[in-house]
């Protein structure tokens, strides 16, 4: 590819708002809460059909065949795709294989004589009661404001969707960052430092973004988060 970092979009004298104030940019636009992701916005739509009808760049062929001729890049085994997020003030990942949808936030409604703990209630996502639970309740963490961040963080807050063998249940998440490909050689242990509540169900941990994140044991998570519906 060719050393132009323009995208096609900017090329094309369109606005790729997604890439500066949507899902892959900083997040701040205000249309978010309503669409969820930048692809369910009619902006993004409507730059894409513009994008189809332009002319083609100068030099457009010779740097796809360049693209396309080249190698193909070679993942080592047991290359993993997880979702991160995160709750308070950690960062956090689970398998992507577990994750069924990422919902806006909404009201949870608590059940009698289960009020606090790992249980908060009862969700409604798509018309389906889930049940919704607390994992900084499971990995004992503190649910303190992060610094730096303000009030308008609230509008990055969203239910995360996870089911396992049957099990389906869904948790709030204060920011989510989505899917993210790591080698096994990227995965390091757990370090000492750790609080034991979190270390006990955390396998790994991932550096991502100069943030360090904990790759949970997504087994042994479910394990204990059906226990506490018993």
């Amino acid at each position: 590819m060719s050393n132009d970092t323009a995208t096609p979009f900017t090329r094309a004298g369109l606005n790729d708002c997604w890439n500066k104030i949507g899902v892959h940019g900083d997040g701040s636009c205000p249309e978010l809460e309503r669409h969820v992701h930048c692809r369910n916005c009619p902006v993004y739509s409507a730059s894409a059909a513009k994008l189809l009808d332009a002319e083609l760049p100068a030099g457009h062929l010779a740097e796809w065949t360049g693209h396309f001729a080249a190698a193909p890049r070679v993942e080592e085994a047991g290359t993993r795709s997880v979702v991160i997020f995160r709750i308070g003030a950690e960062w956090l990942a689970l398998p992507a294989t577990v994750f069924d949808e990422v919902a806006t936030l909404r009201a949870v409604h608590t059940l009698p004589h289960r009020r606090g703990g790992v249980v908060l209630g009862l969700a409604n996502v798509r018309g389906t009661l889930l049940v919704c639970v607390s994992l900084g309740e499971v990995l004992g963490l503190e649910m303190t404001a992060v610094p730096g961040r303000g009030n308008e963080q609230a509008g990055h807050r969203r239910l995360l969707v996870i089911s396992r063998e049957g099990s389906r249940l869904v948790f709030p998440a204060d920011e989510i960052h989505g899917i993210h490909r790591c080698q096994p050689r990227e995965l390091k242990e757990v370090p000492a430092t750790v609080a034991k509540a979190t270390a006990t169900y955390t396998k790994a941990v991932l550096a991502w973004r100069g943030r360090t994140v904990g790759c949970l044991d997504d087994q042994l998570l479910f394990y204990t988060l059906n226990r506490s519906l018993s």
